[in-house]
């Protein structure tokens, strides 16, 4: 009877252990499930760094405060202006930070690129670049606005992610403002903005539109 007994707890110990030998193993998946969390958290943690950046940009762009952008762009890199979303890095224009305090008295006409569609060269003086390809809407009471998140999308290749690696882009978009073009109307500025010893410059202005 007694060696009955031992056998009955020693069957009753297996199963316990057994049991919990099984809840053990389910901790992995909890772990893997609570992955994409962390990593969404992080990326809000960017939009939050930077924040107070892009709003001193973009309304020193509204308010033509050259003086307030040259003190964001980047020291060593300067700032490329790129009139499309495809970044074209070998005939987009690039400013330093001294260059870019005196661009609104400057009369020269730059070429800074070539128009959608025809092909012809953009030949402008910055004021008017400014009128078409930068400030063309109210970007600072833009409808949307994305972080390392593209919002406008046309036919043309956007690069911005290839050629400004380590960087954060700040895109203003309006999906569009006359009901008759369906949307094709839309409009975006993207400012790109990448860390040189711990501060946020500027290094990028990109326009975006609809494109053939």
């Amino acid at each position: 009877m007694k060696s009955t007994r031992i056998t009955i707890l020693l069957i009753l110990m297996t199963m316990l252990f057994s049991s919990c030998g099984q809840v053990q193993i389910k901790a992995p998946d909890t772990q893997l499930t609570e992955k994409p969390n962390i990593e969404n958290k992080d990326h809000g943690q960017n939009d939050n760094d930077i924040n107070d950046e892009a709003r001193v940009a973009i309304n020193a762009l509204k308010d033509k405060d050259m003086e307030e952008i040259s003190e964001l762009v980047h020291p060593k890199k300067g700032v490329r202006f790129s009139p499309y979303g495809y970044v074209d890095v070998e005939n987009d224009l690039v400013f330093t930070a001294s260059d870019v305090k005196g661009l609104f008295s400057d009369s020269t006409i730059y070429v800074w690129g070539s128009y959608d569609g025809i092909g012809d060269p953009i030949e402008l003086t910055f004021e008017d670049y400014y009128k078409k390809f930068i400030y063309d809407v109210d970007f600072a009471n833009a409808e949307q606005i994305g972080y390392n998140e593209i919002l406008g999308r046309g036919n043309t290749l956007e690069n911005s992610a290839e050629v400004y690696t380590d960087s954060i882009v700040v895109e203003y978009h309006f999906s569009g403002f006359e009901p008759q073009y369906e949307g094709m109307d839309w409009r975006s500025l993207r400012i790109v903005f990448e860390k040189d010893k711990g501060t946020w410059y500027i290094v990028g202005i990109i326009h975006d539109q609809w494109t053939i």
